[in-house]
């Protein structure tokens, strides 16, 4: 297992470093000057899209889902264990800076978030039974409509059910586990039987299932971590100037914090919030298009910006509160990482026992009780990751259809249940790396698509 880990280490690093850093940040800049910069001059009529017609207890609609239902299953597979124990991992090993960087991933992976929601719904399909189909292997086979085609799409469908469907959901219940563990002391084990049993009951309701189900989740646990994350900044309220100078300090000066030669220090900050920032708000990575594509909108470009603002949710609102959090209470003032350098700063994690799972726990703590940082982090980490298996559940079975045909879907299910329990019981480091692997080799054919298809979504964005 180790020596995987290394392997698989290495592959990750090579490829977010050198590959997915200008992939990314170049589709999203492409795609920001190609639609006039969408996601601003079109965020106001996103928001309104997205929460004009809010509800807790939407209405089935007649095989797809509501704009909001829509919104809600994508932010519940971009708001998991990414937004604390990937923000966490991103600071601890890149610095407070790396936040920065994430911020920039995520302004431009608004407007290829708006690209991949336009393409879904452009290229979408309806069963005889109104089922609707789509997503990101629909739009590569329109981009290329001959063998090529065919290979990335089965490339990216194979790529996205081990990645989401089963490596995934072990991420996000190992993450549950460890933290109910620490927080309760309740076995891994038992947390891994019930979690895959409520999974294995939302699944088998089909999609609408999903949709009530998320369309519950989200607004709660969102409002729930707000409230506690503002709870704690405001014990914090003073520190809360130099926490945003650490940032922005950092995400030009890393070298002060993380040691060794400027060059090596960015690189480490950019990759971390690049790769971390992936990991949270899925942007380019092909995975929220399929629940877009789903929406009954009045058109491609209105799901478009209901899309844009999952991204403006998840790290602008979320991620940045779980990094406010941690910054405010661990590197300023009395902190345990307050002036740290380069040559004390991965000591001092270590004298503290700092790891990216207990750092948020760690860091609310600091400034409440043991039993309340452990017993917070572990209910709002049980929301995000919960409903994150829902939706990449979806996802998977959405790919799994168009490999397999329909049939294949209750073996899909049955599987994903099997890793969901699974994950409460392998070591977290390999089952990070391996998520990390699946999610990187996803981008590749999405990314070929969006450059190929890019005229579809510029004269969408241009009539708006």
């Amino acid at each position: 297992m180790e020596e995987l880990q290394k392997i698989v280490s290495l592959i990750n690093s090579s490829l977010s470093d050198y590959i997915l850093t200008f992939l990314l940040a170049g589709i999203g800049i492409f795609y920001t000057v190609r639609t006039k910069f969408v996601q601003v001059r079109c965020f106001k009529e996103g928001w309104r899209n997205s929460f004009a017609k809010f509800s807790l207890h939407g209405k089935k609609n007649s095989g797809g889902f509501s704009s909001f239902q829509a919104l809600s299953t994508a932010v519940a597979a971009q708001v998991g264990t990414g937004n604390i124990v990937g923000a966490s991992g991103a600071i601890l090993t890149g610095g407070p800076g790396a936040i920065f960087w994430m911020w920039i991933i995520a302004f431009f992976g608004m407007a290829t978030i708006y690209a991949e929601a336009v393409l879904a719904q452009q290229t979408r399909i309806a069963d005889n039974d109104g089922t609707i189909h789509g997503g990101p292997v629909y739009y590569i086979n329109k981009a290329f409509p001959n063998f090529c085609g065919k290979i990335l799409a089965f490339f990216f469908a194979a790529a996205l059910i081990i990645s989401l469907g089963f490596m995934g959901c072990m991420v996000q219940a190992n993450s549950i586990g460890e933290t109910s563990q620490n927080a309760f002391g309740i076995p891994t084990w038992t947390v891994g039987t019930v979690i895959a049993l409520f999974a294995g009951i939302i699944f088998a309701g089909g999609t609408s299932r999903i949709a009530r189900v998320t369309e519950k989740i989200v607004p709660l646990m969102a409002l729930l971590y707000i409230a506690g994350g503002v709870v704690i900044l405001g014990l914090r309220w003073k520190y809360l100037p130099e926490t945003f100078g650490l940032i922005f300090k950092y995400a030009f000066m890393p070298e002060a914090l993380l040691g060794g030669g400027f060059g090596y220090a960015l690189k480490t900050a950019v990759s971390q919030g690049v790769k971390r920032g992936l990991f949270s708000n899925e942007a380019g990575m092909g995975s929220t298009p399929h629940a877009h594509a789903i929406a009954n909108a009045s058109s491609p470009h209105e799901q478009g910006t209901v899309a844009f603002i999952g991204v403006f949710i998840d790290t602008v609102i979320v991620l940045t509160m779980t990094a406010l959090i941690v910054i405010s209470t661990l590197y300023t003032g009395d902190g345990v990482l307050a002036g740290a350098t380069g040559e004390t700063y991965n000591q001092m994690i270590a004298d503290a026992g700092l790891t990216k799972t207990n750092l948020v726990q760690y860091a609310i703590a600091s400034v409440t009780t043991d039993a309340f940082g452990n017993i917070f982090v572990a209910v709002c980490l049980l929301f995000f990751a919960f409903s994150t298996i829902i939706s990449w559940n979806l996802f998977g079975k959405i790919n799994a259809h168009y490999l397999f045909g329909r049939k294949a879907a209750a073996v899909y299910t049955v599987i994903s249940v099997i890793f969901i329990f699974a994950g409460t019981l392998i070591k977290n480091d390999l089952a990070w790396e391996l998520q990390d692997l699946f999610n990187q080799l996803m981008v590749l054919p999405n990314v070929i698509a969006l450059a190929a298809l890019s005229h579809c979504v510029a004269d969408s964005a241009q009539k708006n």
